[in-house]
């Protein structure tokens, strides 16, 4: 629920699915974390306040927000890793394939992510990854791969999560974005415990990798980490640079402050 200028993190998340095709959306929560809910649920004393106070926009911005998908929600319990979390989606899901989504990490429309993974999945009919360049691959899990004829795709071969630099297979880490088959669950459901004592979905896709062919979406840039700080930082300046209504008085503060002695330590 961090705010990215004037939305949380998990509307952007919700937003960018949607763009996608997605029309039902589940989100895994835990406890204390029902705000979620009330943020995606009808408000109708607000809608009609604004629009008693002459403000339109702003009441046609939470009526849309309702409006955006068929959003349900489900806990996971335990924090028993992110391999069990989407475990928890097999009987809402059933036999269709489906995106995964990190709720910590934004992924901007220009890095073109779940639209170049369905491209992977329309070519093969099989599971995709979003994957990306890193130069710290002991924090996330790491790819294995073959090139084929679209440079942006590649399949991959196998799967190390969180290794050391020195035993990565290669500098592509995967980056908070999935597109499954059902297949995945009965995999999850044979892993056991990993890194952490979790279970971890890289684990489990590595297990699936015996069963189907697994590629991998390339993108270079337009990810933003929102649970660090310097990342989610950048985020809200950038977002906030697009919008016509925010982007010429954020461009002026930005020269100011920058020239500002008294704040260089």
């Amino acid at each position: 629920m961090l705010p990215i200028v004037d939305r949380p993190v998990i509307q952007y998340v919700v937003e960018e699915a949607v763009n996608a095709g997605a029309e039902d959306i589940l989100i895994i929560t835990s406890r204390h974390k029902k705000v979620m809910e009330d943020h995606f649920d009808r408000f109708p004393e607000l809608e009609a306040a604004l629009r008693d106070k002459g403000k339109i926009a702003e009441a046609e911005q939470v009526r849309r927000l309702r409006d955006l998908a068929d959003i349900h929600f489900i806990r996971q319990g335990e924090a028993l890793g992110l391999g069990h979390a989407i475990g928890r989606a097999r009987s809402h899901i059933g036999d269709d394939p489906f995106f995964v989504l990190l709720g910590d990490d934004i992924m901007h429309e220009r890095a073109g992510v779940l639209p170049g993974m369905l491209r992977a999945y329309d070519r093969t009919g099989e599971s995709a990854v979003a994957l990306m360049v890193t130069d710290d691959p002991s924090s996330y899990g790491c790819a294995a791969v073959e090139e084929t004829d679209d440079a942006s795709i590649v399949r991959i071969t196998g799967l190390v999560e969180k290794p050391k630099a020195e035993d990565a297979p290669s500098n592509l880490a995967i980056m908070g974005r999935y597109l499954f088959t059902s297949t995945i669950f009965e995999e999850i459901e044979r892993t056991p415990p990993g890194v952490g004592e979790e279970i971890q979905i890289t684990d489990a896709m590595a297990r699936l990798l015996d069963r189907e062919s697994l590629h991998g979406f390339i993108f270079a840039e337009g990810r933003y980490d929102t649970g660090k700080k310097d990342d989610y930082l950048r985020c809200v300046v950038e977002m906030a640079l697009e919008r016509d209504d925010l982007g010429p008085a954020m461009r002026a503060i930005i020269a100011d402050v920058a020239r500002r002695e008294d704040l260089v330590p």
